[in-house]
C-alpha cells in the first residue's frame, strides 16, 4: 500500500481544490487549484487519512468529507464556505481524486456556488481538473483617488489537463470560459469610468499552458524544498466590446527549516498582462500572489512584482504563530512600476487535526497607507 505520509500530503492538495474552485468566481479565474493562490484555503477537519491505507482502491472505496470554511478578507468581507467532497484513489501510485460541491456567502452580500472534479490516474501521470460555478460578488475598485463599489455577476467553467514527465514535474493545458457583467453600486458612479467600460459585459474564452515543478516535502505544510509554477494564457473576447489579450505569471515558493518547529517561507511573484486585459484579469498585488495587506484591486496594472517573507513557528502540536512582511508594485511596464506598497503583520495558527497538518489562521496586517486588515482562513497563504 502507498505510504501514509505521502497520502496525507496528496490528499491536502485534492481537498483544497474545492475551495479554490468556489472562489475562482469572486475576482478572477483561479490560476491554479491549490492552496497558495486562493483568497481562502480549504480545511479538512479531523479527517482520518490513516484509514485510506486499509481500503482498496477505486471509486467505491472513497471517503465523504464535509467541511465548513470560515473566512475574512478585504475583498468581499467575512463569511463561510460550505463544502462537501468525495475523496477516492484510482490506483496505488496516484494522488487521491476529488468530486466536490461548495457554496460561499459573505457579510457584504457576495455569494457563489461551484462544483469540481479532480482526477489523478495512471500512476499520477495524468491529472484532469474540471470546475464550474456561478457568482454574485460585491467588492471595491480603486480608480485613482476614487473607490467605486461594484457588483460582478457571472458564470465560469474551467478545465486543466496535465501530464507528469516526472513525479515532481508536469505540464498542462488550461481552458477557461467566463461570462460576466459588472455594474456600479453607488449613485456617485452611475457607470464605470471610461477606462474600465470595456470590462463591463464580457464573455471570454482563455486557453494556454502551465508548468509546475514541485520539490516540497509536503503540499499542506511544507518545511523544506521549493515549488515553481508558470502559466501563460491567451484571452479571446467571445462577446462584448474588447480586444483579445495575453496574461502570463510565475510563482516561486521556497521553504527553509530552522529546526523542528521553525520554517522560513518565501514567495516571489511576477505577472505580465497586455493592456487589453479586463481589469479583473490584470496583474495586481494581492491577486495572483496571495499578498496580505492590500485589496486585490488596489495596486493594479499591466505588470506586477511582489516578494513575501514569512517566519512560521510552532509551539507544540496545536499552536503556532507567524510573522510576515512583503513588498509589491504594479505599473504599465516593468521599468515603470509606479504603484507600490509595503505591508507586514502577525498571525496565529491553530492546528485543526493532529493527523492532518492544516491550520486555522487569523492574520492581522498593517500597510504603508496606515490601513489595518484582518484575514481569517484555513491553511497557509503559500
Amino acid at each position: 500500500m502507498a505510504d501514509t505520509h505521502k497520502i496525507r500530503n496528496l490528499a491536502g492538495s485534492a481537498l483544497m481544490l474545492l475551495a479554490a474552485v468556489v472562489l475562482c468566481v469572486t475576482f478572477q479565474a483561479p490560476r491554479r487549484a491549490d492552496a497558495g493562490d486562493s483568497l481562502i484555503e480549504q480545511h479538512a477537519g479531523d479527517l482520518d487519512i490513516d484509514d485510506l491505507d486499509d481500503t482498496p482502491f477505486g471509486f467505491a472505496s472513497g471517503s465523504l468529507i464535509v467541511a465548513p470554511i470560515p473566512f475574512s478578507n478585504p475583498m468581499i468581507g467575512s463569511g463561510l464556505i460550505l463544502g462537501a467532497g468525495y475523496l477516492f484513489q484510482l490506483d496505488e501510485e496516484s494522488d487521491p481524486s476529488l468530486i466536490g460541491l461548495g457554496a460561499l456567502r459573505s457579510d457584504n452580500g457576495s455569494q457563489a456556488a461551484a462544483a469540481a472534479v479532480n482526477l489523478n490516474f495512471n500512476s499520477n501521470r495524468w491529472k484532469l481538473s474540471l470546475g464550474g460555478g456561478r457568482a454574485d460578488v460585491k467588492y471595491d475598485l480603486y480608480a485613482g483617488n476614487a473607490v467605486i463599489p461594484l457588483r460582478q455577476e457571472g458564470v465560469l467553467a474551467r478545465a486543466v489537463l496535465a501530464y507528469g514527465v516526472t513525479p515532481k514535474l508536469n505540464f498542462g493545458l488550461v481552458t477557461r470560459y467566463l461570462d460576466t457583467s459588472i455594474t456600479t453600486q453607488s449613485p456617485l458612479f452611475p457607470s464605470l469610468p471610461p477606462q474600465f467600460q470595456p470590462s463591463a459585459n464580457l464573455a471570454i474564452l482563455n486557453a494556454g499552458l502551465q508548468a509546475s515543478w514541485d520539490k516540497r516535502d509536503d503540499t499542506v505544510y511544507p518545511t523544506k524544498g521549493f515549488r515553481l509554477k508558470l502559466s501563460s494564457q491567451r484571452g479571446f473576447i467571445v462577446d462584448g466590446i474588447g480586444n483579445d489579450y495575453n496574461k502570463s505569471f510565475g510563482l516561486f515558493d521556497t521553504y527553509l527549516s530552522l529546526g523542528k518547529d521553525t520554517v522560513i517561507a518565501n514567495r516571489t511573484a511576477i505577472c505580465h498582462a497586455t493592456t487589453a486585459a479586463p481589469f479583473f484579469d490584470a496583474c495586481s498585488v494581492g491577486g495572483i500572489d496571495s499578498f496580505r495587506g492590500f485589496n486585490a484591486t488596489q495596486i493594479l496594472d499591466d505588470r506586477s512584482l511582489s516578494a513575501q517573507l514569512e517566519l512560521r513557528q510552532r509551539f507544540g502540536n496545536r499552536l503556532g504563530v507567524v510573522l510576515f512582511a512583503g513588498i509589491g508594485a504594479a505599473g504599465p511596464t516593468f521599468d515603470n512600476l509606479n504603484k507600490s506598497g509595503v505591508a507586514g503583520g502577525f498571525g496565529i495558527r491553530y492546528r485543526v487535526s493532529k493527523k492532518f497538518p492544516v491550520d486555522f489562521a487569523v492574520d492581522g496586517s498593517y500597510n504603508d497607507n496606515d490601513e489595518k486588515l484582518l484575514y481569517i482562513s484555513v491553511g497557509q497563504r503559500f
